[in-house]
């Protein structure tokens, strides 16, 4: 009876010791889950902010490509306006050419 109670007494710590080297394996475990995921986050937040710079960059090349277009169709309108008054002008000077 007595050596079962020895072997009892020393198996105890045994399993304290594996259970206590599994519960901090397990904690390494979390610990290095959760930097992994810090990490990731990390480079999410940096993609997005990368990412909402270059629609920035876009958007304002897109702009002034707008900008660009509008003045260029202005101004071929400004000529033609000039064009028509122009022609405008000359059909009258032809009528009043063709009175005389």
């Amino acid at each position: 009876m007595k050596i079962k109670s020895y072997m009892i007494m020393a198996f105890v710590p045994l399993v304290t010791i594996g259970c206590d080297k599994q519960k901090v394996a397990i904690d390494e475990t979390k610990a290095a889950t959760k930097e992994a995921i810090d990490i990731r986050k990390a480079d999410v937040n940096a993609a997005a902010q990368d990412a909402t710079r270059q629609t920035d960059v876009n958007a304002t090349i897109d702009k002034a490509r707008i900008e660009a277009n509008k003045d260029s169709i202005q101004a071929q309108l400004d000529a033609d306006k000039k064009k028509a008054d122009a022609e405008a002008e000359a059909a009258k000077a032809k009528v009043d050419a063709e009175k005389r």
